[in-house]
């Protein structure tokens, strides 16, 4: 599978079983995040491998931050939300939480730092496609809640970006469509066409 072909036939997977994904797997998965571009090379990713009952806290976690938005957290119905909130990272059974931990390098651009970690999600979504795992990349406003980082031992400046599902598919997902490149495109061969521009 060639870089063009995985990058357009991946697609969001979260229906995978619950087959156990060797160690070495995720490990080259996890490699590949680490061959993300970074500005000066700061490297500010962190990676944390959540299987079996390690993916307990996490369900916890989440949990605990719904519940604050909560008006009645004790309520019935509330009550089975947050024990089906406390189940949703055994959906799969490895999930990867990617986190920034911004550099000290005084040169280093805290917005950049978060950019590289984004850079190597996709690079763990590409490879782990290409290793036929299924992958579905989860974000929201509980994975930036100050309780995710504290979870996970982040500085005050870390902060979680994101978690990843990962498993062996249980089906194959359709093909995906995009909007032409022409639409979201501009060429600038002239100075004159920033002036057409505006």
């Amino acid at each position: 599978m060639d870089v063009s072909q995985a990058i357009k036939n991946r697609r969001s997977n979260g229906l995978v079983t619950d087959e156990p994904v060797p160690e070495d797997v995720i490990k080259q998965v996890l490699e590949a995040g680490t061959w993300a571009p970074s500005h000066h090379r700061t490297e500010p990713w962190r990676f944390f491998v959540l299987t079996g009952s390690g993916r307990k806290p996490l369900g916890e976690t989440l949990a605990k931050i719904q519940a604050g938005k909560m008006d009645d957290p004790e309520s019935e119905t509330n009550q089975k939300k947050l024990e089906a909130t406390k189940q949703k990272p055994y959906r799969a059974p490895v999930v990867i939480v990617a986190a920034v931990e911004p550099s000290d390098n005084p040169k280093a651009i805290e917005k950049e730092e978060h950019g590289a970690v984004y850079a190597a999600i996709q690079n763990m979504l590409l490879a782990a496609h290409e290793l036929g795992l299924g992958t579905f990349w989860r974000t929201g406003a509980p994975a930036y809640d100050p309780q995710m980082r504290d979870l996970f031992g982040l500085s005050d400046r870390g902060e979680v970006l994101g978690f990843i599902y990962l498993g062996y598919p249980k089906k194959e997902v359709p093909e995906g469509k995009r909007v032409p490149v022409e639409e979201v495109t501009k060429w600038f061969a002239d100075e004159k066409d920033f002036n057409a521009n505006k």
